[in-house]
């Protein structure tokens, strides 16, 4: 990651902008998960978030600038059943932000987390195999479960998200800091 960002500053100049978009989620109850899945939760979506962050303040820092936008989940806002290591890890995704967004907020670097809900990526192809796996349920019927708490009964798309993102990092979105923000259809109010 320390390489990567070096590589990107040197040919770009300094980040501006981070969105912390790296995401792995595995389901699991918690009384049947082993401890290299929890692990490999924490690791890829709560450490990776820190990293990225940590990478980027101290030049933010120093410009007195910077926009950060990590990607959590409704999971981290509510949590669902099967994914506590998922959860656990989006839960402290928020956490970090927030905690993150006092320490700056008086040097114009705003971070905000953006939530989406179940969204048409791989990761939800990959649920939807699981569920028809476990339970012997069509496609459809493992759609179903998944869009059920969405009151707008489907997918969030990726361009929703990153739409959500973009407004974070546009001006006028200045005095929007160490928020959560729900993308998922009305899901969590």
């Amino acid at each position: 990651m320390r390489a990567a960002f070096q590589d990107a500053s040197s040919r770009f100049g300094p980040v501006d902008i981070l969105v912390n978009n790296a995401g792995k989620a595995a389901s699991a109850p918690l009384h049947k998960m082993d401890d290299a899945l929890w692990g490999t939760m924490l690791a890829v979506n709560l450490t990776g978030t820190y990293s990225g962050m940590r990478l980027v303040l101290p030049s933010m820092l120093e410009r007195n600038f910077g926009r950060i936008v990590n990607i959590a989940s409704t999971a981290g806002l509510k949590g669902y059943p099967y994914v506590s290591a998922y959860s656990a890890a989006k839960h402290g995704v928020i956490g970090l932000t927030r905690s993150v967004a006092l320490e700056v907020a008086s040097r114009n670097i705003t971070v905000n987390a953006v939530c989406p809900g179940y969204t048409d990526t791989d990761i939800v192809r990959e649920t939807v195999s699981n569920i028809q796996a476990k339970t012997g349920r069509s496609e459809g019927e493992a759609m179903a479960v998944l869009v059920a708490n969405n009151p707008q009964r489907r997918l969030i798309r990726c361009e929703e998200v990153a739409n959500a993102v973009a407004w974070l990092c546009l001006p006028g979105s200045e005095s929007v800091t160490g928020q959560s923000i729900a993308v998922a259809g009305g899901e969590i109010m």
